[in-house]
Order: C-alpha cells, then sequence, then structure tokens
C-alpha cells in the first residue's frame, strides 16, 4: 500500500507552531517507521524539511514544498487544490490528513486526524478566517474519511456528537511523551537551574500563549499566591494569537516583578525546565489531549490543571484537578502543593505511573491499523 501523508505543520523553527501537532506528527512517523517496512508512504511537508532532516528509512518518501505551506494561508490551497493533483499523479493508494482536514474532492480513501474541536466549542478563541476553514472543512472531511483519528475518549465523544459521525469509524489514538521526558540526573539539573539562575522554588506553566490557555485566570490566581508564599511564576510558550489580554491583566494585577515570561523554551532543555519547577500548573479552559501535564508528570512534577475537557483524563488521580473558571480554587490547589512536601511526593510518584500509561508505539500500531481498515473500505 502506498500512503500519503500531509506534514505539512512538521515544524523545524523556533516558534509556537513546533508543539503539540507538530510533535504528533513527527512520533507517528518515527513509530511507523519502526513497526512497518511493508508500506510504501509520501510524506509531503513545508520547505526545508526534506528526508535527511527527518531521518526515515528508504520506505518513507519525504517531498518538502517550495512554498511555506506552515503557513494556513499558503497550506489551505495547498491541501484543497494541489494534494488532489499529487495524489493521482503518485499513484497514492490512502491520505491521512493530520489535521482535520482532507481534500474535498480527494481521489483516494482518506484517513483524517482530528485533535479536538476547540474552534466549535470556543469560536472567540480563534482569528476568523482559521475558524471558518477548520469548521467546514473538518465537518466535510469527517463525512468523506473512512476512518477517524482523535487523541482522546474526550475528542472522541465530541466528534460523535457535534459532528455526527458513526461511532465505529472514530479510532481512539492518544499522544504520549518523547523518550527525554524524564527525571534528569540531579547534578544536571542543579547546573542547568545555576545556569538559568533559577530560584528555590517556583511556579511554572508552559503552553503557547492563546485565549483558551486561560492565562488571565492563571494571573488572578497567581496573584492570591504571591500575597501568601515567596514562589515565582514563570510562564513558557511562544506567542500565539490575541494574547494583549494577558499582559494587560499582568499590569493592571500589578505582578510584573513576580511573573517572568521566559519565552519559547528550547526542547533539549524542556525537561529541565518541568523537573526544576516545584508545580506545574495548566488551567487551560480546553484541551483534546493536553501534553504539557503530562510531560511534567514524566518528569516528576507535581500537576495542577482544569478539570475541563480531555485533562482529567490524561492526568488521572496523578494531579489535583480544578475548574477554570475558579481562580480561588485553583490559587487554593498551587498553595496546597507549595506548601505540603508528602503531598508533592505522592503526587511525583502517582505522575510518573500515569505518564507511563501512554505510549507513541500503541498510537503508531492503532494509526496503521487505522490505515489498513480505511484502504479495506475504500
Amino acid at each position: 500500500m502506498h500512503i500519503a501523508i500531509n506534514a505539512h505543520l512538521l515544524a523545524h523553527t523556533r516558534s509556537f507552531r513546533r508543539a503539540g501537532i507538530s510533535h504528533y506528527v513527527e512520533q507517528v512517523l518515527l513509530q511507523l517507521a519502526q513497526i512497518d517496512r511493508a508500506n510504501h508512504y509520501s510524506v509531503y511537508t513545508t520547505r526545508g524539511l526534506d528526508q535527511r532532516a527527518l531521518g526515515l528509512p528508504d520506505n518513507f518518501r519525504v517531498i518538502p514544498s517550495r512554498f511555506p505551506t506552515i503557513n494556513p494561508r499558503v497550506r489551505i490551497p495547498w491541501e484543497q487544490f494541489l494534494a488532489p493533483l499529487l495524489l493521482r499523479r503518485s499513484g497514492a493508494d490512502l491520505f491521512h490528513g493530520v489535521h482535520s482536514v482532507v481534500p474535498l474532492t480527494c481521489p483516494v480513501p482518506s484517513v483524517v486526524t482530528v485533535h479536538d474541536l476547540a474552534f466549535i466549542r470556543f469560536p472567540g478563541t480563534f482569528r476568523a478566517y482559521n475558524r471558518l476553514y477548520l469548521d467546514l472543512a473538518t465537518r466535510l472531511s469527517v463525512r468523506r474519511a473512512a476512518r477517524i483519528l482523535v487523541v482522546s475518549e474526550h475528542t472522541r465523544r465530541e466528534v460523535i456528537g457535534l459532528l455526527g459521525v458513526d461511532p465505529e469509524q472514530v479510532v481512539v489514538t492518544p499522544n504520549a511523551v518523547r523518550a527525554h521526558f524524564r527525571p534528569p540526573d540531579p547534578a544536571v539539573l542543579e547546573a542547568f537551574r545555576a545556569r538559568r539562575g533559577l530560584p528555590e522554588r517556583f511556579v511554572l506553566y508552559v503552553g503557547t500563549l492563546e485565549p483558551r490557555k486561560n492565562l488571565t485566570t492563571l494571573l488572578e490566581a497567581y496573584a492570591r499566591v504571591a500575597q501568601r508564599l515567596a514562589a515565582p511564576l514563570l510562564v513558557g510558550g511562544g506567542k500565539g494569537w490575541l494574547y494583549d489580554a494577558v499582559f494587560q491583566r499582568l499590569e493592571a494585577l500589578g505582578l510584573r516583578e513576580q511573573v517572568r515570561f521566559v519565552g519559547y523554551l528550547e526542547e533539549e532543555e524542556l525537561p529541565l525546565w518541568y523537573a526544576a519547577a516545584t508545580v506545574f500548573v495548566f488551567p487551560s479552559i480546553y484541551e483534546g489531549f493536553g501534553m504539557p501535564p503530562l510531560e511534567a508528570m514524566a518528569c516528576g512534577t507535581p500537576v495542577v490543571a482544569s478539570n475541563t475537557s480531555s485533562l482529567p483524563e490524561v492526568v488521572g488521580d496523578a494531579g489535583l484537578t480544578v475548574s477554570p473558571y475558579d481562580p480561588e480554587a485553583l490559587a487554593e490547589a498551587i498553595i496546597r502543593v507549595l506548601d505540603d512536601a508528602e503531598l508533592r511526593q505522592e503526587l511525583r510518584e502517582r505522575g510518573l505511573r500515569q505518564a507511563r500509561a501512554f505510549s507513541w508505539r500503541m498510537t503508531a500500531e492503532r494509526t496503521l491499523a487505522a490505515y489498513e481498515a480505511a484502504a479495506r473500505s475504500g
């Protein structure tokens, strides 16, 4: 079988786009490369990301675009107009759209991955043109796809309920953590603390700066924490969109001295940031999966997260979960972890176990099975 994969969201630049979906695409490709030498793959990527950069075996052919298709204004025409032509020309048997979309005139059976339905549930957190395209294209794509992959049980329920698709077509292929997310060597961690000038204890958030990450509520909660305990808040992550309200709230609360925005965190150092933190907090109002809490747990860091969408599924009983709309409850949970060494140790042990329950290999195995089922149904 010849499988074509739209991997244009696989990023190799230092930006917010090198985040959840990019990591999903990368890990699925790497794991498929380990378990599948029988099928042939054409992997379509953005400009500059070639075969050498990905290091895939001979049955994978990486085809970079001549254009910066990681930009949605460039990628959308590729998805809808150029992809069908390329599929016909290449002789592909199956197409996988890794982010909610397959071509409306796709000439072969297709599989589509839906990471979340935030553009339906929280339309105000998206730019209008992004939301309108995602809404229309996703609704049409899931109706045409032979199999629909989702990253959590929560997203599966939403895809079935909100998009009205056959439950038998929806397959859960959860995310997982990459191998370098683990408790670091203590000496390496101490050297990192010294190099970065990190305080003895601090609260950490990691994620894109965008509305549904709920950073304004985090700042309101942290203002309460700062009145009682000396533990700075460090905010890591690239700027996404509609983030001005975050900095306005920072000024209004007078937190400029206690909150440090550290920007995009390099992949190699991210596990050290997690491990150095006293508590990791993730107050997002909606997630299709929620990778940062799982990464933090894999590094041995206690987690406080929202009790909405997929996050209870990801965190399980290994972290404290509270309403993302209640800054008082969020503050109390953070203070509880900061104040209680025994609780921190218990959450650390539970978190390490919880993180091991997720596996990229299992995700790739389920994805390959979905390819085979989709090809048979076509």
